[in-house]
């Protein structure tokens, strides 16, 4: 079984071809990203809308065979310590859980998490337009990556993503391999109502 080719999902109702191209692979080639090519990832990830435009999400990135990436990878967990490992790129993505008011007082942003969600998902677009998968995890050891990317107090880890191009679904174990294929969505009236719950 292979996934060269793009894989097609068909929405029920019509939207942009971004948005069920975008999968989360974890097969990847051995190619390299160069570190304009990760500025770019972190660029859309900058333009995400944001409360009261605070901007909370903060990233940590380095590229496979720098020392930070391997800092980064052994915080990983589970089955994504099996194929991270080939990723271009890991980007830790973290959000500051305060903010300054109107009179200068730093109090808690409860939309924090919400706006760091949005940059990462303006990051995974970006890498599906340049023709790279990104896959966001939340398997990582929560103390290990914090003391890795010396998270600040008052800051929350979300994820890790692996960032690259593409590999063929071969290259994976075989109880991987299987699970390598676009996931489908739950109907609309799981997640949608008009008017009310």
């Amino acid at each position: 079984m292979s996934l060269d080719l793009t894989p097609t999902r068909q929405p029920d109702h019509p939207v942009a071809p971004q948005f069920p191209g975008r999968w989360s692979p974890r097969s990847f080639t051995d190619r390299a990203l160069s570190e304009a090519e990760v500025m770019s990832l972190l660029e859309a990830a900058r333009w995400a809308p944001s409360a009261s435009n605070h901007q909370p999400w903060r990233l940590v990135w380095a590229r496979r065979g720098e020392a930070a990436f391997d800092s980064l990878h052994a915080c990983l967990t589970g089955n994504n310590l099996i194929w991270t490992g080939k990723a271009a790129a890991l980007v830790v993505v973290a959000s500051k859980d305060t903010m300054l008011n109107r009179d200068g007082v730093e109090v808690p942003n409860r939309t924090a998490g919400f706006d760091t969600g949005a940059a990462w998902m303006s990051l995974a677009l970006q890498a599906h337009a340049m023709g790279l998968v990104a896959h966001a995890m939340g398997g990582f050891d929560r103390d290990r990556l914090a003391a890795a990317v010396q998270l600040p107090a008052g800051h929350t880890l979300h994820c890790a993503v692996a960032v690259g191009e593409q590999g063929p679904v071969e290259a994976l174990p075989d109880d991987l391999a299987a699970r390598e294929k676009p996931s489908g969505r739950k109907a609309m009236a799981e997640i949608a109502r008009h008017g009310r719950f």
